[in-house]
């Protein structure tokens, strides 16, 4: 299956708003820009939903029907492992392999020793085109990154095989996600991950290495964007030295998970992608959950009371609801407003607190990360979140449409 240069992950919670979405990429179309769309759901939100993955199918398949959308599109099984993957098989056709758990793990010596003579022509000197120097690889370091991460490329390797013997070779995208650890990847250790991939014969497409920084839910970068960008432009060259050289994918291109909105980083990724003439795939999906709501608030009346009810059962669940996501969120309590102050809040002043303009005096990003990952409580509504998300969809569409096209497409793929 063709992955084009471009492709964005739109994750949509509750598999309402795909046509919305597809709104904002037909307009990059208009543009001049093609950009795959990726719906991408993980288990542990169709856990948290009451979904499947074959209703993240039906609702894609939907928003392309009601659009004409004409180009390639994806379902993804978004972070899936050895215990989940059988349930994705049948419904998705592009996998974010997530083998962090087995970083660090030790590799069978075998393997190890496999390892080591296999990639020792990277040991040395590498001149890497697009590189202000040349990288040095040394033979410690070879063996480091075996002992680091050739278990997860193992275990990546079974992921891809279980997968390819159900659906057939050419049937999928494979992802490679290695965000979800405590330490970045230097370029030359992300050199010898793709090796290691492609001595196990996994044709990745996309891979998603951790970076320097806070990628946290919904809001901005928290670290240097210097330091980012430079490690973002050496990623750059690395994979476009690895597809010459070790033979992966001519598509093979970064994926950024950005936990949504890097605003302070779109537009130097955007300078660096025409400077590298490369690819992205880029993953910006819960912001569609939050539109839902600003949405819902805009609209007033029975919505702008319904976002106030997710909102009060939020702050009442607090740990609750931000205990999985500790690592990504940095919430302070004391910066959450009352209840009695959010209920006496206009449908404007609730959606300018929770719209991510940090230009807005309102703007309150303690309130946008709960709400982030409060979307259980939404949930646990049933229909009566469905309804009224029905009941309101025109606004809701447009905010979800112009976010996605304004704040995202826009200064990432066009740099406007």
């Amino acid at each position: 299956m063709t992955l084009t240069k471009y492709s964005i992950g739109i994750g949509d919670r509750f598999g309402r708003q795909g046509a919305a979405q597809l709104d904002a990429l037909l307009r990059a179309q208009a543009a001049g820009v093609t950009i795959t769309p990726v719906w991408n759901k993980s288990n542990r939100e169709h856990q948290i939903i009451g979904t499947t993955p074959a209703d993240t199918r039906r609702s894609a398949d939907r928003a392309v029907r009601a659009r004409n959308w004409g180009g390639a599109y994806f379902v993804d099984a978004d972070h899936i492992g050895p215990k989940n993957v059988g349930a994705f098989i049948e419904a998705c056709d592009f996998f974010t392999l997530d083998v962090a758990e087995s970083i660090g793990q030790p590799p069978d010596p075998a393997d190890l020793a496999a390892f080591i003579k296999g990639q020792r022509r990277f040991v040395g000197r590498l001149n890497i085109p697009g590189l202000d120097a040349n990288m040095d690889v040394t033979a410690a370091q070879l063996e480091q990154v075996g002992n680091t991460y050739l278990a997860a490329v193992k275990e990546a390797a079974r992921l891809y095989r279980q997968i390819a013997s159900a659906k057939g070779t050419s049937a999928f995208v494979a992802e490679v996600s290695m965000d979800e650890c405590d330490t970045p990847q230097s370029p030359s250790e992300l050199l010898l991950i793709l090796a290691a991939l492609a001595a196990e014969r996994v044709p990745v497409r996309t891979l998603a290495p951790k970076f320097t920084g806070r990628f946290n839910k919904g809001v901005d970068y928290v670290g240097d964007v210097a330091q980012f960008m430079r490690e973002f432009e050496m990623d750059l060259a690395v994979v476009r030295y690895a597809r010459e050289q070790l033979g992966l994918p001519a598509s093979l291109k970064l994926s950024v998970h950005s936990g949504s909105d890097k605003f302070s980083l779109y537009a130097p990724m955007h300078r660096a992608l025409k400077r590298f003439d490369a690819g992205l795939h880029l993953k910006t999906a819960g912001t569609t959950w939050l539109e839902e709501l600003i949405g819902l608030a805009a609209a007033g009346g029975d919505g702008l009371a319904l976002a106030g009810d997710v909102y009060e059962r939020a702050l009442a669940r607090f740990d609750e609801l931000c205990r999985p996501y500790a690592t990504v969120i940095d919430i302070d309590r004391h910066r959450l407003p009352a209840i009695a102050e959010v209920r006496a809040w206009s449908g404007e002043r609730f959606a300018a607190t929770l719209r991510h303009d940090e230009r807005c005096p309102h703007y309150n990003p303690h309130f946008r990360q709960l709400l982030h990952v409060g979307y259980k409580i939404a949930a646990e509504m049933g229909a009566h979140y469905l309804d009224a998300l029905a009941r309101f969809e025109p606004v809701i569409a447009r905010n979800v449409a112009e976010n996605l096209w304004d704040r995202h497409i826009r200064p990432v793929f066009l740099g406007v």
